[in-house]
């Protein structure tokens, strides 16, 4: 191997965890599974496959362990668990860190309460480590199908390119970049838009509407990078409009399709549409730096109940015409 990252270890077994181990064991590496839950770990070894990625079949020269320590010994960690939950993990995962060893972290979210972005939560739990951070435009099933996906790898000094080359292939193009404030941004904020996006066609209110909502969603994204420093073509490119114009107009995202629901005057569940909980953190972090954020605001308000369904759009349409 040219370089060091010959052995990959990937921290959570969900749908893009699994991707992602897929997508580095096609590049050649050596990779290690880290299972969380027992009956996950138990199928797999048996071939049975992954309950979060169904239909999909697993290398057997694939390590799955739900040993965390183990895991560990990989050359390089990609951490794949909530956002919700990454700081309570982090703090787990520090005794097994080894000095210099690259955590690349592949949640997107921002922290309730603290409104602190996923790669400003690893470095305050692990101050030792070598932070990288992944995202962009992925469905997992589409990785773990093997068909062709770009991402963004940003990481500081040479470790993105590191990275780039140990986890790309033919069909897993990572881009590196050294701004990690984006590529978290880009990949929280546009589940919150998705869901706005969503709400729009379940609500019936035209493609006309949804291609604007969009297009302002972006606008209020990159006020907010700009304020807390992150590069305008860091959210022009993979990690910022390419994830959310993925995510706010495919049935198959499940913050969308949550949004759609919504639109249409059902219930539907929230555990899986991240934006949920990234709404309200959003437009905190926002206001922490005076960035106006009306399309976030709305949404953080429909979603706790703050605001009525029919009110929502209303009062975005209503607001002061201004130049664009």
């Amino acid at each position: 191997m040219p370089d060091s990252l010959s052995h990959i270890a990937v921290l959570g077994a969900g749908a893009w965890g699994t991707a992602l181990a897929l997508a580095a064991h096609g590049a050649g590496r050596q990779v290690s599974l880290w299972v969380r839950e027992d009956d996950v770990m138990a199928d797999i070894r048996a071939g049975r496959g992954n309950r979060f990625l169904p239909g999909v079949t697993l290398p057997k020269d694939m390590a799955v362990t739900g040993d965390l320590a183990q895991a560990c010994k990989a050359d390089a960690l990609l951490l794949v668990v909530p956002a919700q939950v990454l700081h309570r993990f982090a703090n787990s995962l520090e005794p097994h860190l080894k000095p210099g060893q690259p955590l690349v972290i592949c949640a997107k979210g921002i922290e309730k309460g603290s409104g602190k972005l996923v790669t400003e939560v690893a470095a305050e739990v692990l101050p030792g480590a070598d932070l990288a951070i992944l995202s962009g435009p992925s469905f997992a099933r589409d990785v773990a199908k093997g068909l062709p996906t770009a991402v963004t790898i940003a990481a500081k000094g040479d470790l993105a390119s590191r990275l780039q080359t140990a986890l790309g292939s033919a069909s897993f193009r990572p881009y590196a970049s050294d701004d990690l404030t984006g590529v978290a941004l880009g990949g929280a904020a546009k589940n919150v838009y998705a869901i706005a996006c969503g709400v729009v066609e379940g609500m019936g209110l035209g493609e006309n509407a949804r291609a604007a909502l969009l297009a302002r969603s972006f606008a209020e994204l990159a006020r907010l990078g700009e304020a807390l420093g992150a590069k305008r073509e860091t959210l022009m490119g993979l990690s910022g409009l390419g994830d959310l114009v993925l995510t706010a107009t495919s049935k198959s995202s499940r913050n969308f399709s949550f949004g759609a629901a919504l639109g249409a005057g059902e219930k539907p569940g929230a555990a899986l549409a991240e934006g949920v909980d990234t709404a309200p953190a959003l437009v905190a972090r926002a206001r922490s730096v005076n960035v106006e954020m009306p399309i976030a605001e709305a949404m953080a308000d429909l979603l706790s109940g703050a605001l009525p369904l029919g009110e929502a759009m209303l009062r975005l349409m209503s607001r002061k015409l201004k130049a664009e």
